[in-house]
């Protein structure tokens, strides 16, 4: 897809941490050192049911919600510590703390790539998808960086635990492709062509 002179990319650069667990929450821990609204971090939480929930600051709810939909929001500033292969998010009332294995790095790679060989090669191996059009109409472009698996982990919500680690079931429906079912933790480069305003007459 060619990009015109009179569309600008929105990159985000950070990473996608995504589990399941043996209650049935599964989580999406998007977690960005750059973006358009600064260093953030937020979590996209599937509960048993059907709810889709974004947990994140109102600032980062505003941005977020122009690429995906979500039935429900928690308004809460989201505490997250990367250290290594250890990840902890306090966000509201879900504490999360996760370990992750040895990364596996990706050599650099142009969009055209992203959008075309790798895009088909990702969604054969990995049951996902690296390009395509948001529920509101933003084209992106997943770059990853390094890929690795998460081995262990503990989550609670309002202090009750989870269950253990389990692969994501069912789906999730938060963008334009499922997480992998199993759990991961991703650094990669985020590129969105939000939609064009549609200007009535």
């Amino acid at each position: 897809m060619e990009i015109s002179p009179s569309k600008s990319l929105e990159t985000l650069k950070g990473s996608i941490t995504s589990f399941g667990t043996a209650s049935g929450h599964r989580f999406v821990i998007g977690d960005w050192e750059t973006s358009p609204i600064g260093r953030f971090t937020d979590v996209m939480w599937a509960p048993p049911d059907s709810r889709r929930i974004l947990v994140a600051s109102e600032k980062a709810a505003s941005y977020i919600t122009n690429v995906y939909p979500f039935s429900e929001f928690i308004h809460t500033e989201v505490s997250a510590h990367l250290d290594g292969q250890k990840i902890e998010v306090i966000a509201g009332p879900l504490a999360i703390k996760l370990a992750s294995g040895q990364p596996i790095p990706f050599p650099w790679r142009p969009r055209w790539v992203t959008g075309s060989l790798e895009s088909a090669l990702a969604q054969r191996i990995m049951g996902v998808r690296t390009n395509g059009v948001s529920p509101t109409g933003a084209t992106e472009w997943y770059r990853t960086r390094s890929l690795s698996w998460i081995k262990q982990s503990r989550a609670t919500v309002d202090g009750d635990s989870c269950g253990e680690l389990a692969p994501i079931s069912g789906h999730l429906g938060f963008g334009f492709t499922e997480p992998p079912r199993r759990p991961s933790h991703v650094k990669l480069r985020v590129d969105i062509l939000p939609r064009p305003p549609t200007h009535s007459r």
